[in-house]
């Protein structure tokens, strides 16, 4: 189903943009006979260079973009994150953060100095950017607010080579990898790819090839018989090796993951029949991911279970597994509330609303901490879900 309800309408120049993509994408779709996974399509639709989503200039966060992250709603997030991580920090000489996908840099902003005020200073602050605009945006927002006493800040290219010590924070990072899809058609997995059509792009299914048939025999018991005809969701082929690099790159510490998403039994649950692929823009959800390409962002939810396997196949332990809600809660969300005892500001009780309510981002964005080594963190002794993986 696509849903063509009333979108703002881009000015000449985006228009002109995405016009560039989809010739691109065009270009892609004829080289390969005609039909492309899904999974290459959300690659050049976000990512081809200088013309995918996160590639270009466009403005994607905050008021004038096309979504808000929790650290855009509030600075609680990423107080309470620093709340979190600051004993591992403080049990640890020169350790050091690495922030994967920075996006606006409000996340570094607030996170820096809120660790100092809780006398934890990391020896250096990295950012692993793969954007070339949002890098810019950063620096504008961050070495203007540089204080003598914050940590070393440095961009980079890669993951880097010597293993790194510390904290590794991935916001709203893993549901922008992009995923295969299928459904299933008389009886029998298929693929669901992209072909051409007469109003651009649309979806053509085709057998499924074995790779993916046998991913889905494994997500539930049953296999591919536990899904109804007409069923239709995601994987994304690309988040175990994702996380293997991850792992290959922490020495002794934790990776905070943080995004929407659920275990596996969850996610491929029979009522979640058109599975969690889902588009923004303007501050509008749709779920055509062929409107505007290049545009738009196009996102899926994470399947932590995927997550957690890859995890400790990779030597990590998987030390919790909390709703975002219970762990801003349990991180100290009260204390950042109470500030200095002359009451809650309005502005930020409703942004600690936004933050915590189910029907908000309390209940569908997760946290999951992967650690090496002892790490001492908070956050999920409120209520930690790992049993549910």
């Amino acid at each position: 189903m696509r849903m063509r309800f009333e979108l703002p309408e881009p000015d000449a120049a985006a228009r002109e943009h995405s016009n560039r993509l989809v010739q691109l994408i065009g270009a892609r779709l004829a080289a390969a006979g005609g039909w492309l996974d899904f999974a290459d399509y959300m690659d050049l639709a976000l990512y081809a260079p200088g013309l995918g989503y996160y590639s270009a200039g466009s403005a994607k966060f905050g008021a004038a973009g096309d979504f808000v992250t929790a650290p855009e709603i509030s600075p609680l997030f990423a107080r309470c994150l620093a709340r979190a991580i600051a004993p591992l920090l403080r049990a640890r000489a020169a350790a050091s953060v690495l922030e994967l996908g920075a996006g606006s840099g409000a996340l570094a902003a607030e996170l820096i100095p809120a660790l100092l005020r809780l006398g934890v200073a990391p020896a250096r602050y990295l950012i692993l950017e793969v954007s070339a605009d949002l890098r810019e945006r950063q620096r504008a927002l961050l070495l203007p607010a540089r204080r003598q006493d914050w940590p070393v800040l440095e961009w980079l290219d890669a993951l880097p080579d010597a293993p790194l010590d510390g904290v590794m924070i991935a916001n709203e990072v893993a549901d922008a990898l992009p995923v295969s899809r299928f459904t299933i058609g008389n009886g029998a997995v298929q693929a669901l790819g992209v072909c051409a059509t007469a109003d651009g792009f649309g979806w053509a299914a085709r057998p499924a090839p074995p790779d993916l048939a046998a991913r889905l025999s494994t997500l539930l018991p049953g296999g591919s018989s536990a899904f109804a005809e007409g069923y239709r969701s995601e994987i994304s082929p690309r988040l175990p090796g994702w996380i293997a690099a991850l792992a290959a790159t922490l020495g002794e510490g934790a990776l905070v993951l943080c995004d929407y998403g659920l275990a596996r039994h969850e996610y491929y649950h029979p009522q979640r029949s058109q599975g969690t692929l889902s588009c923004h823009y303007r501050h509008r959800m749709h779920d055509d991911p062929f409107f505007l390409p290049g545009l738009q962002d196009i996102t899926a939810w994470v399947d932590f279970t995927t997550v957690a396997e890859a995890a400790q196949a990779q030597g990590l332990t998987v030390a919790g597994y909390a709703t975002q809600a219970h762990f801003l809660l349990d991180a100290g969300l009260d204390l950042e509330l109470a500030g200095d005892g002359a009451g809650v500001p309005l502005q930020l009780a409703q942004q600690a609303r936004t933050l915590l309510l189910p029907g908000e981002m309390g209940e569908s964005f997760k946290v999951m901490a992967l650690t090496r080594g002892t790490a001492p963190l908070r956050g999920f002794g409120f209520r930690d879900l790992r049993h549910s993986l």
